[in-house]
């Protein structure tokens, strides 16, 4: 006994060095935790593909950036692409009324003449109220590009790492613990359902972005002028992203557009009326109701009831803010999988078996896809 005490107590330091690793750790990662669940996201939408690229070469690098390049890249360079559409329809607006301000101190003929140049334009930057602020408002638009910039790298780390050695990192772990224990099942059933939740919603988010922007371009073909979708490349995009919630789909972007619509058509033409009522019913059968009833239930759907997806989305967005989005279905999904697999056996009083006892008809099942 006292031979097993003192083997106890030599392990107190390591213990107490192990206790303060993972506080630190867990600081960091709680600050940038927004950052980490987005890695998460996309590693989970990509490993699908990974995995068929995996077929057709063994080097983990080579697959792990082709897969980058395939899915990740054509995704920034998209959401890079509608930033700038958005800054251009900011700059149409807005350079003219910057022009006039920055008149008055750019005048560059003028301060040439003069002997004290540099003294001259520090002294009008002083004075001038209007360019400083233009200044600040620039500046900051730097930082926060900057720090953007700076996330998207950190993001794209994070998926590269774990396509390259999340298999090792799953080959590490069931040798720990065991292939048969509770801890893999548990560990393989929320790994299955997390891929299965975001590969599906990447699918479904990018075909839905497709056909907004395509319908929306399209309407816009059609309609009168003063009748068209405003920026129908950005509304698409941003339907396309409103479709990551089950059952809300579209609807937060085309039900505004169609309101607004009709509105202007009452306000200049009402005979015109039918062109927001075709806008309003393509997209109801487009983005709504088609993804609902074919390519969300087939291809997110299958083992997740979708009214608890829909509460994580929902209350995860709430709760947690913008990562919400992406961090609600990870803590459905282990809250889940605990009630299948440990809550039970924990209440009658364990073992905790790697069956499910409970919602069996609900979520991955270890016993049968933890070695597909």
């Amino acid at each position: 006994m006292n031979a097993l005490f003192d083997a106890d107590r030599s392990l107190l330091p390591w213990w107490f060095l192990v206790a303060i690793l993972t506080v630190i750790v867990l600081a960091i990662a709680y600050a940038f935790v927004g950052t980490i669940v987005v890695g998460i996201f996309f590693y989970y939408a990509m490993r699908p593909i990974n995995r068929r690229i995996r077929r057709f070469t063994s080097a983990r690098r080579f697959a792990a950036v082709t897969t980058l390049v395939l899915v990740l890249l054509p995704i920034i360079v998209f959401l890079t692409y509608t930033l700038f559409v958005g800054l251009e329809s900011l700059n149409m607006a807005l350079s003219e009324g910057i022009r006039q301000a920055l008149r008055p101190y750019v005048d560059l003929t003028r301060w040439l003449e003069e002997p004290q140049t540099l003294v001259t334009i520090t002294e009008r930057l002083q004075r001038s109220a209007p360019l400083q602020g233009i200044l600040t408002a620039s500046i900051d638009v730097l930082v926060a590009v900057t720090n953007a910039l700076v996330h998207v790298g950190l993001i794209v780390a994070i998926v590269y790492y774990l396509l390259r050695d999340g298999a090792r990192i799953e080959a590490w772990f069931r040798e720990e613990v065991g292939p048969d224990s509770a801890a893999y099942a548990y560990a393989s059933a929320v790994d299955t359902d997390l891929e299965t939740v975001y590969f599906g919603n990447v699918i479904a988010l990018v075909m839905i972005t497709f056909g907004a922007i395509v319908w929306y371009h399209g309407y816009n073909v059609i309609a009168p002028p003063h009748l068209q979708v405003p920026v129908p490349m950005l509304l698409g995009l941003l339907t396309g992203i409103a479709s990551i919630i089950p059952i809300v789909v579209g609807k937060l972007v085309y039900l505004p557009i169609t309101a607004y619509l009709v509105l202007h058509a009452i306000r200049t033409s009402p005979v015109q009326l039918w062109y927001p009522a075709l806008f309003g019913i393509v997209s109801l059968v487009v983005l709504d109701l088609i993804p609902q009833s074919f390519i969300q239930p087939y291809i997110a759907g299958r083992k997740l009831h979708v009214g608890l997806t829909i509460f994580a989305y929902v209350f995860g967005g709430l709760f947690f803010g913008w990562y919400g989005l992406f961090l609600g279905p990870i803590i459905l999904v282990f809250a889940l999988q605990a009630i299948r697999l440990v809550i039970t056996d924990l209440l009658h009083g364990g073992p905790v078996t790697p069956r499910p006892t409970a919602a069996r008809d609900l979520g991955s099942d270890p016993a049968l896809e933890a070695d597909e």
